[in-house]
């Protein structure tokens, strides 16, 4: 997937063979002539666009260590592989300690270049989803660490950093799968509450009789099979935040505690004689009509009016597709560490098609295909074979399904001399050879009306058989039959065989 890589280089002639070579790897260039000129471009308007630097060590002016101690403080700064002469190697291994992810040696051979750009740009993928799972299990999620770059999204992003400056109680509408919860795990982060605790409850997901009790909490023995305290959601959520998932699920009983704990800023608890006070952020989302709700008597309306005093509508991804190639690219990664395989990207022509699916599943749906791509993925680049399912919903594509793999208790069928007329050779008999090559002995393994005998009526032939053969020595026929004495005349008993006397 393209990328934009900035390259730092006073000598034109260099800068140009630069150039060319990053876009002969797919990628898009800006440049740079010096180490302020660099640093402006990081500044402007097109330096959240760019993915690496490249970057020239020796320049005049601000050289690339100052460039590279300028960019330590920052912790969004893209990667950086310096170019170094041969004869300063020390002053590329400086640079390295100075947070530089690479260094390569002037003259640089496109092969080696493009290996130092591919894996720079899978470590700073890897090192941006470590931090953003680092702050989110800390509570501590912004919207700079979302994938939400388009137009479409900058009204959610706007609206999320207007409520995270209050307490205001705010509602997120939007489709299942469009990514509500990292909303609201967003907001908490940029609130005076980043850091505390972000208590998530899908209402949806409570049988209906233990709502309150999960909720608001319930005293030691306050019901059958109280047998100990519990404290609610909300009083975990005590100092923090408490989002409350698909939030028109909820019974009307527990509506009425839930419209009391907003006004009053306490719960009570399930057979507590004192009412505790809690401290708390509610933050709600669902993806029904709420208003359908309320006029159906499902949804009690001063609740809903409660609820609802700062609204956020979290679009669906068809219509924010220019998203898609760096979701795309975001699931890759992450996917691609998880399973410990090498994936390099996606072919053009897939994501062209990624981009053209309406996704009524929105992100959640994307994130589980490109998750079973990247599962069937025998090669760098995922194709359009690896998403049958999507190509098949999308006119003009089409994936080539590999063949199926014969059952595993299919018995192959082997061609050679036992092929008659195109048809196995079925055998009648069951063989013993003697030590000429030729059938001495022989089992029927078809009864008179063709069909095949029963595996009993076979096994006390072969016991038969074996008396026969060995002379009624009962210790030699037991060992060629690989069974015990005991087992052996057992099954004789079975079959009605008299044991050789003598």
């Amino acid at each position: 997937m393209a990328k934009c890589i900035l390259i730092v280089d006073d000598d034109p002639v260099q800068r140009r063979i630069l150039e060319e070579a990053v876009k002969t790897f797919g990628h898009v260039t800006l440049t740079a002539e010096c180490g302020e000129q660099a640093l402006d471009v990081l500044k402007g308007e097109e330096g959240t666009k760019i993915d690496l630097i490249l970057l020239d060590l020796v320049m005049p002016g601000l050289d690339g260590m100052g460039v590279l101690d300028r960019l330590r403080p920052d912790p969004s700064a893209p990667p950086v592989i310096v170019q170094t002469a041969n004869g300063s190697i020390d002053s590329a291994i400086n640079a390295m300690r100075a947070g530089a992810t690479d260094f390569v040696v002037k003259p640089v051979s496109p092969e080696r270049l493009e290996v130092s750009i591919t894996n720079a740009l899978k470590i700073s993928s890897l090192q941006v989803e470590v931090t953003r799972i680092t702050r989110k299990s800390e509570g501590k999620l912004t919207f700079d660490d979302l994938i939400a770059r388009g137009e479409p999204m900058r009204r959610v992003i706007g609206l999320g950093n207007r409520a995270a400056q209050s307490t205001i109680p705010v509602l997120i509408e939007g489709e299942s799968g469009v990514g509500k919860e990292l909303v609201a795990r967003a907001i908490q982060g940029e609130s005076e509450r980043a850091g505390k605790p972000f208590v998530t409850v899908n209402c949806g997901a409570i049988p209906e009789n233990l709502v309150e009790s999960i909720l608001f909490g319930h005293e030691k023995g306050s019901f059958t099979g109280a047998s100990s305290k519990r404290d609610g959601k909300f009083a975990e959520a005590d100092g923090g935040t408490l989002f409350l998932d698909e939030v028109g699920e909820l019974p009307l009983d527990a509506q009425v505690k839930l419209l009391r704990a907003l006004q009053e800023g306490e719960v009570d608890p399930v057979g507590a004689k004192h009412p505790i006070k809690v401290d708390f952020r509610l933050i709600s989302a669902t993806n029904q009509d709420m208003i359908k709700l309320v006029n159906t008597g499902k949804f009690r309306e001063d609740l809903y009016y409660r609820l609802n005093v700062f609204p956020v509508w979290v679009p669906p991804l068809r219509e924010r597709m220019d998203e898609v190639p760096e979701l795309v690219s975001h699931f890759i990664d992450r996917f691609a560490s998880e399973e410990g395989k090498k994936i390099d990207g996606i072919e053009p022509d897939a994501l062209d098609m990624l981009q053209r699916y309406p996704w009524p599943g929105n992100v959640r749906q994307l994130e589980n295909a490109v998750f079973r791509a990247v599962v069937l993925a025998d090669q760098p680049l995922l194709g359009i074979n690896e998403f049958p399912q999507i190509a098949a919903h999308v006119d003009g594509f089409e994936a080539v399904l590999p063949p199926a793999p014969p059952p595993k208790d299919e018995t192959p069928v082997i061609e050679g001399p036992a092929m008659i007329g195109g048809e196995a050779a079925v055998p009648t008999t069951i063989s013993v050879a003697n030590g000429n090559g030729r059938d001495e002995l022989g089992i029927a393994a078809l009864d008179d009306s063709g069909n095949v005998r029963a595996l009993e009526d076979i096994e006390a032939d072969m016991i038969r058989l074996a008396i026969g053969r060995y002379r009624g020595h009962m210790t030699e026929i037991a060992k060629k039959l690989g069974i015990g004495r005991s087992t052996l005349y057992r099954k004789m008993r079975e079959f009605g065989l008299e044991a050789p006397t003598g």
